[in-house]
């Protein structure tokens, strides 16, 4: 009987620590307290300090094919941030940084966030295409691009 066969994908963990930015007992550490409170591996081992942003963001990449774009050397476009507004940008930790004829790229913490995906594309009527950046970075950009006029609504600053 044959098994189906699948794409074959290191965890997160096993990545830190081959990259030589994680310690076995740090790894049981965070996974102890994902185990108990639930949450995402990577966030978890940052707020420990025991690995950077960055390099759970380099190690999705490696897991998942993702690109890797650092924002704060990234010219974001400001008619691509009108295109999605600000609460959706903040609810799913995005930015759009580009619009190229029907494709929009976006920059997320989360790039495995299909749901995401699916309302970029009905909202902005392209096709999205995915790019990966640290959360504190893609809240930064967030917090420069959007801002909240006096009426309450949010809207994208010129």
């Amino acid at each position: 009987m044959d098994e189906p066969r699948r794409a074959f994908r290191k965890q997160l963990g096993e990545i830190l620590l081959d990259r030589g930015w994680l310690q076995p007992d740090q790894l049981e550490q965070g996974l102890a307290i994902q185990n108990r409170q639930g949450g995402l591996l990577g966030q978890i081992l940052v707020e420990l300090g025991f690995v950077t942003e960055e390099q759970v963001v380099q190690a999705v990449t490696e897991q998942y094919g993702f690109p890797y774009l650092p924002l704060k050397q990234y010219t974001v476009d400001p008619a691509a941030v009108r295109l999605v507004p600000a609460n959706v940008a903040r609810q799913y930790c995005l930015i759009p940084v580009d619009r190229l004829a029907d494709t929009l790229s976006v920059a997320m913490a989360d790039p495995l966030n299909v749901h995401a995906v699916e309302d970029l594309e009905t909202l902005s009527h392209c096709s999205v295409q995915v790019f990966m950046s640290t959360i504190s970075d893609v809240n930064e950009m967030i917090q420069q691009h959007y801002r909240k006029p006096a009426e309450g609504a949010d809207a994208p600053s010129n």
